[in-house]
């Protein structure tokens, strides 16, 4: 019985979004023309991903591309990129354009898993403050808190950097949010606690989901001062569960294995899943990847989020950070293709954009990639599909598994 194997490179956009117009930071700035693959092969083979002791020269990106990498992105934007080819060796290509409305990790996850959102997620002002007063007081006295820090939009590092200090001074976590639909609470696993940061995001969780927001993240960090403070791999998310059964869910009332890497339990609210591995780290996330594959028994779903393309180098706008990620990734792939069997599925997308080029730091809305890949698959291209749903309802063909209500196989 044939197993899939799913990598979802998050915030890996290929560009070409046909409604990108709009979407914008909240500035006015328009995400119409980011385009994360395309942008970063430009700024490589200009000398711009260049870095002492991290990457040099063109973007280069071989096992990938092989697989239809540079195909898909000359079908979402008409674009080939620097360093690319559009004749895949293997496998079959193509582009995923989003109809869920947000351009966020859990619209992006659960498209792909079959179940496009149907509601309107709710969002935070650009105002400072940001969060409602009746929000803060009623987390500060449901958390016994001696009070918040923050409370405005901004990114995750330099937030931490500009507070944490007057965090472990006073007690205070620091709250957070972006332009996606998310509540993020920071503060010291060491002098707050990492249990403690837990139990304040379940109450800011049960204060938030009945407004639809998305997410409440804790992130955690380590360090005494700005110089030294680092985030650490234990993030949870507390998230609103799918509307409908996924791909998961499916999977596992139908008796198979899910194992879900990295944050992938979090992101579905842990339904649908069997086997939950946590970790931290592109190349941890990969190992863990090959261990679950190992494990994996007959017609087993494998699924993994890829985190530190979004999370370490899209939002901070670091370009040779991400090219060096996108290559490190790239180098890996034979290991996990000489694992495969010869009826397994190898599926490499990813659920939004997060061009490292473009204005702000938020997630760019963008298409996205679909390879596919199995040893018993003929080459081709499965065009530009209207919904990520297609990817979860080729991966349920391939699995034997029920179709659900939306999308379409293309296997």
């Amino acid at each position: 019985m044939p197993r899939a194997i799913v990598c979802i490179l998050d915030s890996f956009g290929i560009g070409g979004a046909p409604d990108a117009k709009d979407y914008n930071d909240g500035h006015g700035h328009s995400d119409e023309g980011a385009n994360t693959l395309l942008h970063i092969a430009e700024r490589c083979a200009a000398g711009g991903g260049d870095r002492d002791g991290l990457r040099r020269g063109p973007l280069s990106l071989p096992n990938l591309d092989a697989l239809g990498l540079g195909a898909a992105g000359k079908l979402s934007s008409g674009t080939l990129a620097p360093g690319l080819t559009d004749t895949p060796k293997g496998g079959r290509y193509g582009a995923g354009r989003e109809v869920s409305k947000g351009k966020d990790t859990p619209s992006g996850h659960w498209e792909i898993a079959g179940v496009p959102v149907p509601f309107a997620w709710g969002y935070f002002p650009q105002t400072v403050p940001t969060f409602p007063r009746e929000l803060t007081d009623a987390l500060i006295a449901s958390a016994k808190l001696p009070g918040i820090l923050g409370n405005k939009h901004a990114s995750g590092v330099p937030i931490i950097e500009e507070l944490g200090e007057e965090s472990i001074r006073t007690g205070k976590p620091i709250c957070y949010t972006s332009i996606d639909s998310v509540f993020q609470i920071a503060a010291s696993e060491e002098h707050f606690g990492l249990e403690r940061l837990y139990e304040v995001c379940q109450e800011a969780f049960k204060l938030t989901a009945p407004m639809m927001i998305g997410r409440v993240i804790a992130r955690p960090f380590t360090g005494e001062t700005c110089d030294t403070f680092k985030r650490t791999g234990n993030r949870r998310d507390f998230a609103i569960s799918p509307p409908e059964p996924t791909l998961l869910d499916r999977a596992k009332a139908a008796a198979r294995q899910v194992f879900a890497i990295g944050k992938i339990s979090d992101i579905y609210a842990g339904s649908g899943v069997t086997h939950k591995i946590k970790a931290s780290g592109n190349m941890v996330l990969f190992d863990k990847t090959l261990e679950a594959l190992e494990m994996a028994a007959d017609g087993a779903y494998v699924m993994t989020n890829f985190v530190d393309f979004d999370q370490e180098f899209g939002h901070r706008r670091d370009v040779p950070g991400y090219a060096a990620a996108l290559e490190a990734f790239d180098a890996r792939l034979p290991e996990l293709i000489a694992k495969m069997r010869q009826d397994d599925l190898l599926v490499i997308s990813a659920d939004h954009g997060n061009d490292p080029t473009w204005i702000g730091s938020d997630h760019t809305r963008e298409q996205v990639p679909i390879l596919c890949f199995s040893p018993s698959l003929s080459a081709g291209t499965v065009g530009i599909r209207p919904t990520f749903a297609d990817i979860g309802e080729s991966i349920a063909h391939w699995l034997g598994l029920a179709p659900g209500r939306h999308g379409r196989s293309f296997l």
